[in-house]
């Protein structure tokens, strides 16, 4: 009954505990939803409720969020154009786009652009609101890429399109269309990419060079294989300073003068071509010693390693067997030709005979080192008299020589492309937007990239990590947890330890009111439990009287053992006269006398019911019968000195 009570006390505690928990957490999700008031998001049923992002009129150049299939099919168009020097069955830009929810959705209503197909040339472009000039605001890029089905080999970059005719019918979209920024991950095999690449204007003879930025320091395979979105944002500041983001951490920051390759200004001065090496430069710091000569007894031709003249043929070696031996079961095979293929010869195996000997064929002493070994003589090195340094063109004046200390004014942008090649399909890009507001930038991801990783944080986090997130955010939990669960908990293990000290003391009680077995006497370890119908029985006593029994005289022969009750003068005395019982019998000899006959009787039975046991066995197992009639027979002396016990 009383641990019942403690287990409805523990449960009803448990579940007050659960019930205020869940309590807190909706208070502090309502409070969050009061505050943010003009956010679109709420709690329902513990998924997070999605609004398309707001664009702010003036803020973006472009801004698409993919939710509105029918201002997509207005907005963006399908590249109907042709690869150049391409075979006509592959150069066609014929993959297939789609917008669709993800495969696995993690905001209800929220759409993307996906690339249905892989092997195939896609590009779709779509024009900006107005065109980006480059002069006093910084380009902010920011896109999502989901790689569905991860990625082997393909990108999932954008084009950032420069002004001018060639992207005036953006439906011939291509490969050579002129792009002032390309950004985004490209990966094949093991050679993964962060590209940040623009176009360079020489503006002394208008040629383009594409800049590639230096490969990130940080690692960034993981958006290539775990199949979830990843926000990747593109700042090109107007000091020439550009900053990569991944997720909202930098993983790539520079100057658009130092970090990109080939840099952006040529060098003053370059290698006169006209300018070559005389014959007779010598570029040698060291020369052989022309003074210094070979010694006489230096041999050049001796071998790094002899036979070990020291070593004998093993016996049983056999010299006239081969190793190798003709397979004597292979036969020719019937098609062989021997015009065709030549004379058939049996493949070789190893000679069984050789299995068992110590060796077969020709003996050859192993090698040993050859003491007289110096090899290829060589004259010692000395400095050369006669260096003249390492020879170099001279160096001119660069005629394209110019200094470019501006090289973030770059070719307007017009429209964004994205123009693939891929081996994974079901690439999905959501939430393109250009923008001179890094703020902008934020705010439209707080609106959707962050929405979709808290979800994808939620779903993955466990009752345990949500508790934990609480408890750090509220410090006034751990109170509660002292209470609700260290109380509790104190009190079960003081009861369950007071339980087991109970358990180790009888209930006198109990054996009042039942006839179960009642303990008398402790003999030996432990308690012997007897019936009330057994009192009259004996009761084994300890191996101390048993072996005063099992003594016939003082010379201690062992004369066997008396196995009926005392008959003389222990009756009517008290408990503690047990312990004189063993004295008693010895100073008694004539009782020991009668005693030892009844014993030896026992011990003759014994052996003779188990004649078939060893002599050793047979004299411990006597032995052991002796010290158990001996104890019951002083039991029983004990036991009807008490009264019974009566209910």
């Amino acid at each position: 009954m009383r641990r019942a009570t403690i287990a409805l006390l523990l449960l009803g505690l448990l579940l007050v505990s659960g019930h205020t928990t869940d309590d807190a957490f909706d208070d502090e999700e309502a409070t969050v939803s009061t505050e943010e008031e003009d956010s679109p998001v709420v709690e329902e049923e513990d998924s997070i409720q999605y609004e398309s992002p707001r664009v702010i009129p003036g803020k973006f150049y472009f801004a698409e969020h993919f939710d509105d299939r029918d201002a997509f099919g207005k907005k963006w168009v399908k590249s109907q154009a042709k690869k150049d020097n391409t075979a006509d069955e592959i150069a066609k830009y014929d993959g297939v786009w789609e917008v669709e929810a993800p495969q696995r959705p993690i905001l209800k209503q929220d759409l993307g652009l996906v690339l249905k197909s892989k092997a195939k040339h896609a590009a779709i472009a779509s024009r900006l609101t107005k065109p980006f000039v480059f002069t006093d605001k910084p380009l902010v890029v920011q896109y999502e890429v989901t790689l569905q089905e991860g990625q082997e080999c393909g990108g999932a970059y954008i084009k950032l399109l420069s002004a001018g005719k060639e992207t005036t019918d953006l439906s011939q979209f291509q490969d050579k269309t002129p792009y002032t920024i390309m950004f985004g991950p490209d990966k094949c095999g093991n050679d993964i990419k962060l590209h940040f690449i623009f176009r360079h204007v020489n503006p002394l003879n208008g040629t383009i060079t594409e800049k590639h930025c230096r490969k990130s320091k940080d690692r960034i395979e993981e958006p290539f294989r775990d199949k979830q979105p990843h926000l990747y944002q593109l700042i090109v500041r107007p000091d020439n300073t550009f900053e990569i983001r991944v997720d909202h951490a930098i993983v790539n920051e520079g100057s658009l003068l130092t970090d990109f390759a080939p840099p952006v200004n040529p060098p003053r001065e370059i290698d006169d071509p006209t300018d070559i090496k005389p014959t007779d430069w010598d570029e040698r710091e060291k020369i052989p010693d022309p003074d210094t000569k070979k010694p006489d007894d230096w041999d050049e031709d001796a071998p790094p390693q002899i036979p070990d003249a020291s070593a004998s043929k093993p016996e049983g070696w056999l010299d006239d067997e081969d190793e190798m031996i003709s397979d004597p079961n292979a036969v020719k095979p019937d098609d062989w030709d021997t015009d065709m293929d030549g004379e058939w010869e049996a493949p070789l195996v190893p000679n069984p005979i050789c299995e068992k000997a110590v060796g077969c064929g020709v003996w050859k002493a192993p090698l040993i080192p050859n003491p007289n070994y110096k090899g290829k003589w060589r004259a010692p090195l000395i400095d050369n008299p006669n260096y003249q340094g390492k020879w170099a063109p001279k160096k001119i004046a660069n005629p394209d020589f110019f200094e470019d200390l501006n090289p973030f004014r770059m070719t307007t942008i017009a429209a964004v492309g994205i123009e693939l090649w891929s081996m994974s399909s079901d690439i999905l890009f959501d939430n393109i937007i250009i923008t001179d507001d890094a703020v902008a930038a934020d705010q439209w991801a707080a609106q959707s990239y962050d929405l979709k990783r808290k979800q994808i944080d939620r779903e993955a986090e466990t009752l345990v990590t949500r508790l934990v997130n609480y408890t750090n955010e509220n410090p006034w939990m751990w109170g509660v947890y002292v209470v609700v669960v260290g109380l509790p908990l104190s009190i079960a293990i003081f009861f369950l330890c007071s339980s087991s000290k109970d358990k180790s003391i009888p209930d006198a009680t109990k054996y009042k009111k039942t006839d179960e077995p009642v303990p008398d006497d402790l003999i030996g370890d432990g308690p012997q439990v007897r019936n009330k119908s057994d009192l009259d029985e004996p009761t084994p006593l300890n191996t101390q009287e048993s072996r005063t029994h099992g003594k016939g005289d003082n010379n201690g022969a062992d004369d066997g053992v008396n196995n009926s009750p005392r008959g003389g003068g222990g009756e009517g005395e008290d408990d503690e006269d047990d312990e004189e019982y063993a004295t008693r019998d010895d100073d008694d000899d004539g009782e020991e006398g009668a005693e030892d006959e009844e014993d030896d009787g026992e011990i003759i039975n014994a052996k003779e019911s188990r004649g078939t046991e060893s002599e050793d066995e047979t004299e411990h197992n006597v032995q052991t019968r002796t010290e158990t009639v001996t104890a019951s027979v002083a039991a029983t002396e004990g036991t009807r000195k008490r009264k019974p016990r009566r209910e």
